[in-house]
């Protein structure tokens, strides 16, 4: 079957290779997804470019891809609740990564089946940032009537946000470039901010929550921002301590500004290390088919045109999310 790779850590069309690789035998809690589409992310260009090499440890040559829809093909002998010809979707373990080939084998209990009204492009545009975004609001208690600031609402993450802060009853207040403001506004924003011409920091005050979806100085200017008492939930900016344990940093500590900025708040500060989750898959298929949720898509490239799907994702122009049909 075809596969696309990393051969090497470097520059991206160097680094990247479209193979001939053997289809992935199943074990007992796999399914094996005959893949229709997937969605790239910036992590994955981040790790061809060796950024995280300390973290995620490779092996080359490596299949690249998280998110994945498809059709179950096989199953293992302990699969339940999915039979063969289920069209599926998921965001798979790091140990399975690989979901831009023909075959994917995944652990069934990160695997949910697909929006009805989705077609498989627009199912594989949402686990890793729909997962993402909702762990990360759902990580300091997003609710009714919560005031929150989502930075880059015309990114993948941001504009699920959007939608789902709206779902859950919050007042939104994003920030996006000039050109993408009325579409920005579509998503459901109460406020769209062009940061080219405002400053954020004076438009969105006092607010409940910050959602930090761009790190650096954001992260900490977040604590303007917040009224007393309130949350900023981050995707980038340095772990909280709880965060830190469950990443294996045994040892860490708080940087001193970021808690004297904390203390001076009483906030609470969230680093959200998103993970694979079935059930919160299942909300976001219930959201989707409800209509509260659209999966937002910017363009769909061919596996043999996906090293130029990546050189234009890290160029951070993109709306919504990036895909690579296989169908």
């Amino acid at each position: 079957m075809k596969a696309l790779q990393i051969v090497k850590y470097g520059a991206i069309k160097d680094s990247l290779s479209i193979n001939e690789v053997k289809k992935p035998a199943i074990k007992p809690n796999d399914i094996l997804v005959e893949v229709k589409a997937a969605s790239i992310n910036p992590i994955d260009y981040k790790l061809v470019e060796g950024h995280l090499k300390d973290m995620i440890s490779l092996k080359f040559p490596s299949t690249i891809g998280y998110d994945v829809s498809g059709v179950v093909a096989e199953k293992g002998t302990d699969v339940i609740n999915f039979e063969i010809g289920d069209e599926v979707y998921s965001r798979v373990p790091q140990e399975q990564m690989g979901t831009l080939a023909e075959y994917v084998a995944v652990n069934y209990k990160v695997v949910a089946k697909k929006p009805k009204n989705s077609s498989f492009e627009e199912a594989a545009a949402l686990p890793l940032t729909g997962l993402t975004a909702m762990q990360a609001l759902e990580s300091v208690g997003i609710k009714e009537n919560d005031r929150i600031l989502i930075h880059a609402g015309s990114g993948g993450v941001g504009s699920f946000a959007i939608q789902y802060a709206k779902a859950k009853g919050a007042i939104v207040y994003t920030t996006t470039s000039s050109k993408n403001v009325d579409w920005v506004k579509a998503l459901g924003a109460d406020r769209v901010i062009d940061y080219k011409t405002e400053d954020y920091k004076e438009v969105a005050k006092n607010l409940d929550i910050v959602f930090d979806t761009l790190g650096k100085d954001y992260t900490f200017d977040a604590f303007e921002i917040i009224k007393e008492g309130g949350r900023v939930a981050t995707i980038v900016g340095p772990p909280d301590e709880e965060t830190a344990k469950q990443m294996g940093m045994s040892d860490y500590k708080l940087p001193e500004k970021l808690s004297k900025l904390i203390e001076k708040k009483s906030a609470t500060y969230k680093l959200t290390w998103m993970q694979p989750n079935a059930e919160q898959l299942n909300t976001i298929k219930t959201l989707v088919e409800n209509g509260a949720i659209k999966p937002v898509i910017d363009f769909i490239y061919s596996l043999e045109d996906a090293v130029d799907a990546y050189e234009y994702l890290a160029t951070g122009k993109a709306k919504g999310k990036v895909i690579i049909s296989l169908s």
